[in-house]
């Protein structure tokens, strides 16, 4: 089988483009002839998706036109038995190169896009939104089949784009057990290279600095967290954005480390921070896995999220959760068993979920153990690759002549 994924960048942010990278070898292993294009012109994983067995090719054009009739031609060229399209820029061009060129093509849907709680987002124009999200739905009239991230995305998503339900597969993400699981072993070596004692507690989050990932009601909560283990430190590891200057503003109103109670500071890259300081913004790490097995807790704020792959990484590391109620999230973690959920955008009830998770091991410690088992049981990379290739499958030996709502294609 021969599958050209079409996805907006690789650069090394995003859940999707980490998504791809894991993924990638394992596909090829899988008989996978894998072609990758990319649209933005940024450095991230080339080198690793090519080492995986990928052919890459970078199609960064100035207009979304330009980039349709690029990934035409490419599609012509590579002939494709099927093209998989992944983020909203990818889609638009893909979806319209694909069916131009003749060749069956699959979208992911790895997010709830569209609705309230973006067009609450700071600095979002609701007509920019609706535009964005009639490109969507007419673009995807064509596409033979989707995968969803969670069974949350297809339900929100088939509504939003007015696709039919039952043209959704739910297939999660992946990740290595055996890599995750040597970041956990690592956990005394990756806390000395931070300069973070064995036993300081240590919170842990992995975003992007957006009003979407909630950081801001974490730093609010920390506050009181400190009230509680004056001695807790919180890194906050993921590119600048939107929120940074909210988030650096807050930061600064949690009390400094007492340094006379011996507690650390923390180096390294994109670590700004003093001497002392219980906050700290670590910037971009490749080694998330790796802060996940240092951290007495992992902490996912979101105000929403299509699945929060960043909760899969620390199940299957084996670190304790503390994340939003969201219904994406209870897919992964289950309605309490494997993590501590709180209302999103509460201040007070994340703080109290921290603390319980910080004092109370043994409860903590039940909910870690599930966890673990989950992981094994749903989220392992070779079990998502099963899947996915079934989808691919799937979607070629479905092509019925009926498109993504319910007429015939034309």
């Amino acid at each position: 089988m021969h599958v050209l994924q079409v996805i907006d960048s690789v650069d090394r942010v995003g859940g999707a483009e980490r998504a791809a990278v894991a993924m990638a070898p394992h596909l090829v292993r899988r008989g996978v002839t894998l072609d990758i294009a990319y649209l933005m012109d940024l450095d991230g994983f080339q080198a690793e998706l090519a080492a995986a067995g990928a052919t890459l090719f970078g199609v960064h054009r100035q207009s979304r036109v330009g980039s349709a009739r690029a990934l035409t031609r490419l599609i012509r060229d590579r002939r494709p038995d099927i093209v998989h399209t992944t983020l909203y820029e990818a889609d638009v061009a893909g979806r319209i190169a694909a069916l131009v060129a003749g060749v069956p093509v699959v979208s992911s849907l790895v997010n709830t896009s569209y609705g309230p709680e973006m067009r609450d987002q700071p600095g979002i124009r609701p007509w920019k939104l609706r535009a964005a999200q009639g490109l969507d739905a007419a673009s995807a009239r064509g596409v033979r089949r989707f995968h969803a991230l969670t069974a949350h995305v297809a339900d929100v998503m088939a509504r939003r784009l007015a696709v039919r339900r039952s043209l959704i597969d739910v297939v999660p993400r992946g990740r290595d057990l055996e890599l995750l699981a040597a970041a956990r072993d690592r956990r005394a070596a990756t806390r000395a290279a931070l300069g973070i004692g064995p036993h300081v507690p240590l919170l842990v989050t992995a975003a992007r600095q957006e009003y979407q990932k909630g950081l801001d009601v974490l730093l609010r909560s920390f506050v009181r967290v400190r009230r509680e283990v004056p001695e807790a430190v919180l890194l906050l590891a993921g590119p600048a954005g939107g929120q940074t200057a909210l988030l650096r503003e807050l930061a600064a109103r949690v009390d400094p480390v007492d340094e006379s109670a011996g507690s650390p500071a923390v180096g390294g890259a994109g670590d700004s921070a003093d001497a002392g300081e219980p906050v700290r913004f670590l910037g971009h790490r490749d080694d998330v896995p790796d802060l996940m097995g240092a951290a007495d807790v992992f902490v996912l704020p979101s105000r929403w999220e299509g699945l929060g792959s960043v909760l899969i990484e620390a199940m299957g590391v084996g670190t304790p959760i503390v994340t939003s109620d969201l219904p994406p999230v209870r897919e992964i973690t289950g309605s309490g068993d494997c993590a501590a959920l709180v209302p999103p955008d509460s201040p007070e009830a994340l703080a109290a979920a921290l603390v319980s998770a910080l004092t109370e091991r043994e409860k903590t410690a039940v909910r870690t153990e599930a966890a673990y088992r989950r992981f094994g049981e749903e989220y392992t990379i070779d079990s998502v690759c099963d899947r996915m290739v079934a989808f691919y499958e799937g979607a070629l030996d479905r092509g019925t002549g009926r498109d993504a709502t319910s007429g015939p294609v034309r």
